[in-house]
């Protein structure tokens, strides 16, 4: 059987959040980082977006995302993807209200069933019987259940890289073409690593400089960098024990702190 042609395009990828759970700064501290005139100092909780030829594609959504969307004059989201249920990278979903009146349906959501079980529990105003008293009243939401095979969504095949993320969470980053975003986790199974060959842009968390029981900290994260040997790596999830410039100064060749907006290119397959 022929198979489709496809060809060879940039999509751009924007960091709205660089942050780990707390961001940063950080409420109560008064450290140097969280005090720091530096932009890319100042970190909103983690997620990041993909414009496809079919639309945008997100991945998580924190508690800052409204305030991300807006300060990156992104409009519309038109499917979302999870790499885990943790607060930190699900809170955010109530501002997807809007969405589905532009979209003319709801909006899809692409996560394992134990995400799909926390969002129908958090948010369970969302799934009652009871009839909404108006339109937008609560977020017309549409769960995709992901594994670990390959999925297609607005277009693009997107496959999954299960990770752990300490001693109680299995989690998932996800490779797009020839990228792939690997955030919250401290162990990146060997068959994992293998679906990460070839990737020219990689991401991966990096909390602190101590070790940290469910993170890879910077010492860990350099090394799976290597392991990987992207063109070009990324941390993220990043506390306020990481200042820009000072780590900036030590990491690697190719390798480098997100900062929130950064705007880095992909390479994908589309029909």
């Amino acid at each position: 059987m022929l198979q489709p042609k496809t060809h060879s395009t940039e999509v751009q990828v924007t960091f709205l959040g660089t942050g780990t759970s707390v961001g940063v700064p950080m409420l109560g501290c008064d450290c140097e980082v969280c005090r720091s005139p530096d932009r890319r100092n100042n970190r909103t909780r983690c997620a990041i977006v993909l414009q496809l030829p079919q639309g945008t594609l997100l991945v998580d959504t924190p508690p800052d995302l409204r305030t991300q969307l807006l300060r990156e004059r992104i409009p519309l989201v038109h499917a979302v993807l999870y790499t885990h249920e943790h607060a930190d990278h699900l809170f955010g979903l109530d501002d997807l209200r809007l969405f589905p009146f532009r979209l003319g349906h709801p909006v899809p959501l692409f996560c394992q069933v134990g995400v799909e079980q926390r969002i129908r529990t958090s948010f369970d105003y969302a799934f009652s019987d009871r009839k909404p008293t108006h339109a937008g009243a609560v977020p017309q939401l549409e769960f995709q259940t992901i594994e670990e095979d390959p999925f297609e969504v607005l277009g693009v095949t997107v496959i999954p890289i299960p990770m752990k993320h300490g001693p109680h969470f299995d989690v998932l980053g996800f490779r797009i073409g020839d990228f792939a975003y690997c955030t919250d986790t401290n162990a990146i199974p060997e068959k994992s690593m293998k679906r990460l060959e070839g990737v020219r842009t990689f991401v991966v968390g990096a909390l602190r400089r101590t070790p940290h029981p469910t993170h890879f900290n910077l010492e860990q994260a350099i090394e799976v960098a290597k392991q990987v040997d992207a063109e070009q790596t990324y941390f993220t999830h990043l506390s306020h024990d990481l200042d820009y410039e000072e780590i900036m100064a030590e990491l690697p060749d190719g390798v480098f702190l997100a900062y929130d907006g950064l705007r880095v290119r992909a390479h994908i397959s589309v029909p």
